[in-house]
């Protein structure tokens, strides 16, 4: 029995397209493609200042909840292998 992988923020972001998600965000498509290079959504989506991982939801027709985003969007701790 295998276990379902979880998409990474990229991936359903690939999924629901680009164009979608930055009209339904009010963001700029170059916004969007910042968020896939850091495997993350904004800092402003966890502190409650925005809502995109609820408007990623909505735009994906019900492929995708918003708990799904936030879980797959979370910031990355920084590493210490840029020193």
């Amino acid at each position: 029995m295998q276990e379902e992988k979880l998409p990474t923020l990229t991936e359903a972001i690939k999924e629901i397209g680009v164009i979608t998600i930055s009209s339904a965000c009010g963001c700029s498509a170059r916004s969007i493609y910042k968020w896939m290079k850091k495997g993350s959504l904004p800092r402003t989506d966890f502190t409650g200042e925005t809502n995109y991982a609820e408007k990623i939801a909505l735009a994906s027709k019900g492929k995708f909840s918003k708990e799904l985003i936030k879980a797959i969007s979370r910031p990355q701790k920084a590493t210490d292998s840029a020193a």
